[in-house]
């Protein structure tokens, strides 16, 4: 069994908040995916189903962002798993918005679900990290995560999180190069080769052609004296 972690604040507050990008991905996966209702458990809202060839349960912790461990520590106990069966699925300030990576361990680099996932299950967990970009400066953080994603965002948001629901039968499966294929095929799709190749501009004025004298030397010499 699998656990699937999705990250954000509860509440229609900040349902649209960049920080609440985690809690997106679970729930277009539970609906792609056809997974059960959700219900109330460990501190938090969960989905059961199956992706690949793995059961798999969805946890959207309702705990506020800096203690969503708790929940994550309690499901992970019940179902007697290790940390390393636990996917975490967040936002990532250090990634441009619409990048997404797999990372395996590792460090918490101040993001405050994380850090409480460290603390309640260790850094051994595996992470989705979907880049929402950065403001620029540490002090414009806190409000640039919690505000909504703009509405320029919103093809790109999509793309990603399909992308990431596309995949998920790969990431349970634990093969994460076919999940990142499906997210690049949302997110950067190959362009057709059957497109026709664009034809070169032409000049705007074309070069006359230079006139032929077709008169004789002989004529050449008269008309000089005309």
């Amino acid at each position: 069994m699998k656990l699937f972690v999705g990250l954000g604040n509860p509440g229609s507050k900040y349902a649209r908040n960049r920080h609440n990008i985690g809690f997106m991905a679970v729930d277009r996966i539970a609906e792609d995916h056809g997974f059960g209702p959700w219900k109330s458990k460990f501190q938090a809202e969960i989905a059961e189903g199956r992706l690949g060839g793995e059961k798999v349960l969805l946890i959207k912790p309702q705990t506020f962002m800096n203690r969503s461990g708790q929940s994550v520590g309690e499901a992970m106990r019940f179902y007697k798993l290790d940390s390393t069966d636990v996917t975490v699925i967040h936002d990532e300030l250090d990634l441009a918005p619409g990048k997404v990576r797999v990372k395996a361990g590792g460090g918490h680099a101040g993001h405050n679900g994380l850090r409480s996932i460290h603390e309640h299950i260790s850094p051994a967990y595996d992470r989705v990290r979907l880049g929402i970009g950065h403001p620029g400066r540490k002090e414009l953080v806190s409000p640039y995560v919690l505000s909504d994603f703009a509405k320029a965002d919103a093809d790109w948001l999509d793309d990603v999180l399909r992308g990431v629901s596309d995949g998920a039968g790969h990431l349970a499966d634990e093969e994460s190069g076919k999940f990142m294929n499906a997210v690049a095929l949302r997110t950067a799709p190959p362009r057709s080769s059957k497109s026709p190749a664009k034809s070169p501009k032409p000049d705007a004025t074309p070069a006359p052609e230079p006139e032929v004298d077709e008169r004789s030397a002989m004529q050449k010499l008269l008309d000089k004296f005309k």
